[in-house]
């Protein structure tokens, strides 16, 4: 597994860490069994760094707390990433982030659940902020209290990350970024280059896409992509996507070998840090992390953005 230095922090990490949303139950049934040896064999294939969410799981939280269990014996050896912020959006009762002691109290629910004294960073997880101040306030508070190493945001937006650092405050961001969806390209990691912001990288599959399993006719029974179904609401970008994937396969196989291409065009981006695809089992956990053996030449890196051109 190559290793990359996660920004102006200075630390190591694995290019390839495991998305712990998947193992909720919100994209599909997972039971504690798959949970606990998919985060193992994450682990053992070389990932040192997990994502996780307050809000991921079904109920809030799930995926802290198999996170937090699987991780029993071995935390010290690994970099943990969480969220503040969507807690209850779903059922909607999301609780309001109004003032320091409502991320603070935030914060020490994660800490919980994870099963841990510190979190190495937290985000904010509001992708939209317009005024991060509470969040800047919480986050310095936690950090004084010891149980927190660094912070940032998970957005897409170039504003509100700008906002979030206004005064250099921001050590980490999480994007959208893969083949299908390159827009961070054109600004925001070279902004974040610049600013010597930690990237990590989320949809690096495109929720599943770039393993070229699905066709136009495919059906989603999980939460999460549920608006790619007929009448939803975001079957158009679906379909056009999928299209771009058959123009992929006739350069990279489906499967195996597309989702380790897809991997690695984002790791190999100069920017980045990590890559974080979600899994829900061992095998794709293990399929994933051997993505992170090498980066992709030059040459290519632009077949692949030619063949998914439109």
């Amino acid at each position: 597994m190559l290793t990359k230095r996660f920004g102006g922090l200075g630390w190591e990490v694995s290019a390839v860490g495991l998305g712990a949303w998947n193992i909720g139950n919100q994209w599909g049934e997972v039971d504690e069994a798959t949970a606990w040896s998919t985060v193992r064999a994450a682990y053992e294939a070389g990932m040192t760094l997990f994502d996780v969410a307050e809000s991921y799981g079904i109920p809030n939280g799930l995926s802290e707390s198999r996170v937090g269990r699987a991780l029993s014996g071995i935390r010290h050896k690994v970099i943990l990433v969480s969220k503040i912020g969507n807690w209850g959006l779903r059922s909607g009762g999301e609780i309001p982030k109004t003032g320091v002691d409502s991320i603070r109290i935030s914060g020490h629910a994660i800490l919980g659940r994870l099963r841990t004294d510190w979190v190495d960073v937290i985000l904010c997880h509001k992708g939209d902020l317009a005024d991060p101040t509470v969040y800047l306030d919480g986050f310095e508070a936690l950090k004084d209290e010891g149980c927190l190493r660094a912070y940032g945001i998970s957005t897409n937006d170039l504003e509100v990350l700008k906002r979030f650092n206004r005064e250099g405050t921001c050590s980490v961001v999480q994007v959208d970024y893969s083949l299908l969806n390159r827009v961070a390209e054109d600004e925001f990691l070279p902004y974040c280059r610049e600013h010597d912001i930690a990237v990590m990288v989320r949809g690096p599959l495109a929720k599943g896409l770039l393993s070229g399993r699905y066709g136009d006719d495919a059906v989603f029974t999980d939460s999460v992509r549920a608006g790619w179904n007929a009448g939803g609401g975001q079957q158009a970008q679906f379909r056009s996507r999928v299209a771009s994937v058959r123009r992929l396969s006739e350069i990279v196989s489906p499967g195996e070998e597309m989702v380790q291409a897809a991997i690695r065009y984002t790791f190999s981006h100069e920017a980045v840090s990590v890559a974080i695809p979600g899994a829900k089992s061992a095998a794709q956990a293990r399929m994933n992390a051997a993505a992170g053996s090498r980066h992709l030449s030059r040459e290519e890196l632009a077949r692949l953005r030619e063949a998914v051109a439109d």
